[in-house]
């Protein structure tokens, strides 16, 4: 169910379980400018208010009060550089459906993001800042308030879960009269209008993805119904390869009919593979970050773990701090 949180109920859409900095006081100053904002005065300031600093990286949580234009500018925006990442869906226990993924790229600040939109699914979401101009202190940066257009992975309240990874031989051949959407901006349609691995498909057919202003990539998509899938571009055309066994994983080669065999020669899908099978495709938080940590790279910038039916969410930084939020989760 599709929902419009009061402005006094934002701050249960999550519950953070560690320590972090206290909330700043008074209204933020103002800088930048901002094009996704469809806010009124004071739910910019209580959006730039509610901005705290959760570990060194540096990494901050936020939450968005209001609504935005997810289609703003829609072919730009997209960061400029490619990102190296692993991510795994372990979905054979059928309760507890898992998404789990390292963010692997420059040591920029990122923001942990709470967003309910009154026409789309509330949803968490990490955001590279750093691609808004936004500095180490983004303290009352209205930039900040772009911070919806630009998830790197995220899960929504219906359970679908979106994450990207670099894709370098990736090539998108336009479609005639579709839209173009930059291949990160995608992962925010999806996670907005899409309660299935299905719609969310369904969500990529409908604009052509722009790789020219941006890293050319590949997605990994799960849901609560333990269905999964790899949205990858193969001789520039939109493929998808649906998860046959009970987990489905993704890293920066390609694997849209590429055989298993050659898939694990890559080093870290290797790992992951051979765990999962171990595990028969059944892994809880705990195992999934100890799985993240054992494909790990010296520039990983987060590891995080979205359970698609309950809700849970655990993000691990760099530094090393640990945050776990509840994202409520609707039929």
């Amino acid at each position: 169910m599709r929902r419009t949180l009061i402005a006094g109920g934002l701050a249960l859409l999550l519950l953070a379980t560690a320590c972090g900095e206290s909330r700043r006081s008074g209204p933020p100053a103002a800088s930048g400018s901002p094009t996704a904002s469809r806010q009124d005065p004071a739910q910019v300031e209580r959006t730039l208010a509610s901005l705290r600093k959760i570990d060194d990286l540096p990494m901050y949580e936020m939450t968005y009060d209001g609504d935005y234009d997810p289609t703003a500018g829609l072919a730009g925006s997209t960061p400029p550089s490619p990102f190296g990442c692993s991510l795994f869906a372990a979905l054979a226990d059928r309760d507890r459906p898992l998404f789990a993924r390292n963010f692997d790229w420059e040591p920029n600040p990122a923001l942990v993001l709470r967003t309910d939109p009154p026409d789309g699914y509330a949803s968490i979401s990490l955001v590279d800042i750093s691609y808004l101009g936004v500095s180490a202190d983004p303290t009352g940066d209205r930039r900040l308030l772009d911070a919806p257009l630009l998830p790197f992975d995220g899960m929504n309240e219906r359970g679908l879960a979106v994450g990207l990874a670099a894709d370098d031989g990736a090539r998108a051949e336009p479609v005639p009269g579709l839209p173009k959407v930059g291949s990160v901006r995608i992962l925010r349609l999806v996670l907005d209008s899409a309660a299935t691995v299905d719609e969310a498909v369904a969500v990529f057919r409908r604009y052509n993805l722009d790789f020219d202003g941006g890293p050319p990539l590949h997605y990994l998509l799960a849901d609560a119904t333990g269905a999964s899938a790899v949205v990858e571009f193969v001789d520039g055309k939109l493929t998808v390869d649906r998860r046959q066994g009970p987990w489905q994983a993704l890293t920066n080669v390609p694997a849209v009919g590429v055989p298993d065999r050659e898939l694990r020669q890559d080093h870290r899908y290797g790992v992951l593979a051979k765990e999962l099978d171990r595990t028969g495709g059944v892994v809880d938080a705990a195992g999934a970050l100890r799985l993240l940590n054992a494909v790990r790279q010296s520039h990983t910038r987060w590891s995080v773990t979205y359970g698609l039916r309950s809700g849970e969410v655990r993000v691990v930084t760099a530094g090393g701090g640990t945050r776990d939020y509840r994202l409520p989760m609707s039929d």
